[in-house]
């Protein structure tokens, strides 16, 4: 059996173990295969890269490998965020090979395929590439590869969707962790070209990421944390380790969860900017996204989890925005992958608009959704997919949880239970990877919160 699997957003393994030299050929053979059978030996292939340990050194492997082929290759000639590279597979009209493991721990390195549309791939394109990754060798025509600097057209379209002269208003301090990941040079290069100031940490590559996480959450965002706690009036902000998911802190030093950002800005740009139409999220988010939707006239599309679901309702839907809880977002006239550069530079243009800082933006949030919610996630390892089966299924027949009623039911991703109080729900769902289950829960009041969680473990 193969040790390659594709889950949710592309393979990823250990560097030196599974992730070697012999299984980025084979994938990068298979997704060859894959462009040539369906759209032909003219189609072009870009390849991009993070900041992670041989990521460099073996996605210049994986465009000799498509050159090889006989595909002209148009290769970065530095590190690269998902979401531009992304970007770029939609102005060249090209499929693209982006070699990172996201927010994964550093040991890890992956491979992530990007159809022409620039989102995601679905699980049929990824199947299909799969299907061809123990076929032999073929080579149709001599490539090359040529290296190229994909930053200039996606700066230029990123000023066509924000308001940088807005954001120089603002008197807040801003503070931007690189966090060693790959936005260095694009999220800090935006704000250079319009003479905005900000203060910098970490704003050099690190293959390990200071010994931490490459995830914008706040147990890797201390120091962060710590100098807007230092610094008045200022505000926080940090990307993951390709920069498609996004982290921000308020003035008071605290994390904002991505609902409250998505809501936000859901806010901002159908008030500020008058976009219209739908808002896309995931069944795992908050239900604050939908009472804020109402309250806008926002029609609600709601997806699987994952943002491969989110991306596609956005091409079909085109929406105002889709974002995800975990970190991911893309707007209308963007591309239909998540951008954790532009979630930031929105977060400012919000601001600016309202002029107000961001804590204030979310007490108003709260004041216009009506309370204020709470969400937490427990994730249960269990010893078969048989068995997580089992438990959704237990959950799917399930009448009550502890003293609430299940007043409606779920099924697109697993089982989800909104619950009688109007303002509470369990999601429970497989891990696409692994015998896991993710257990979600949201309400409105801390301690339902904890005795839902405490009535579910046990």
């Amino acid at each position: 059996m193969s040790v390659i699997k594709f889950g949710t957003d592309g393979w990823r393994a250990i560097v030196g173990k599974d992730f070697n030299e012999d299984n980025v050929i084979k994938v990068c053979r298979a997704a060859g295969k894959y462009v040539y059978k369906n759209f032909g030996e003219t189609k072009k292939i870009i390849v991009g890269y993070d900041p992670r340990n041989k990521a460099d050194e073996l996605s210049l492997l994986g465009a000799e490998t498509l050159a090889e082929m006989g595909f002209e290759v148009l290769y970065s000639d530095k590190v690269i965020p998902t979401p531009v590279l992304a970007y770029n597979a939609k102005v060249l009209n090209a499929c693209a090979l982006m070699f990172t493991a996201s927010h994964n721990p550093p040991e890890y390195l992956g491979i992530k395929f990007i159809p022409d549309y620039a989102g995601p791939a679905t699980a049929e394109i990824t199947d299909e590439i799969v299907s061809y990754l123990e076929d032999d060798f073929e080579k149709f025509g001599d490539g090359k590869v040529e290296k190229y600097d994909f930053s200039q057209e996606y700066f230029n379209h990123i000023k066509t969707l924000i308001d940088f002269e807005k954001i120089k208003t603002l008197k807040t301090n801003i503070i931007y962790d690189g966090l060693y990941s790959a936005s260095i040079g694009y999220f800090d290069k935006l704000l250079d070209s319009f003479g905005i100031k900000y203060e910098t940490l970490h704003l050099f590559h690190d293959p390990n990421f200071g010994g931490g996480m490459p995830e914008p959450k706040p147990k890797y965002l201390k120091e962060l944390i710590e100098k807007v706690k230092a610094s008045s009036n200022s505000i926080g902000f940090a990307n993951d380790g390709d920069a498609d998911r996004f982290g921000v802190i308020n003035e008071n030093g605290e994390y904002v969860t991505p609902n409250e950002i998505i809501a936000i800005l859901l806010k901002h740009l159908t008030e500020n900017k008058h976009l219209k139409g739908s808002l896309v999220k995931t069944v795992g988010a908050s239900l604050m996204l939908d009472i804020a939707a109402e309250r806008l006239g926002v029609k609600v599309i709601e997806t699987a989890v994952g943002f491969k679901h989110v991306g596609e309702a956005m091409r079909k839907f085109n929406p105002v925005i889709g974002g995800e809880e975990s970190g991911g977002l893309s707007i209308q006239g963007h591309i239909p992958e998540k951008d954790g550069i532009l979630a930031n530079l929105l977060i400012l243009e919000a601001m600016a608009y309202e002029g107000k800082p961001l804590f204030e933006l979310q007490k108003e949030l709260e004041t216009f959704v009506g309370c204020r919610f709470y969400n937490d996630r427990i994730d249960k390892r269990v010893s078969t997919r048989e068995e997580v089966q089992r438990v959704i299924d237990f959950y799917k027949n399930s009448e009550t949880i502890g003293c609430y009623k299940i007043v409606k039911k779920d099924f697109k991703d697993g089982a989800k239970l909104y619950l009688d109080d109007g303002r509470s729900w369990i999601l429970v769902r497989p891990s696409g990877t692994e015998p896991l289950l993710r257990i979600y829960f949201e309400s409105d009041d801390l301690n339902k919160l904890e005795e839902l969680m405490n009535t579910v473990e046990k």
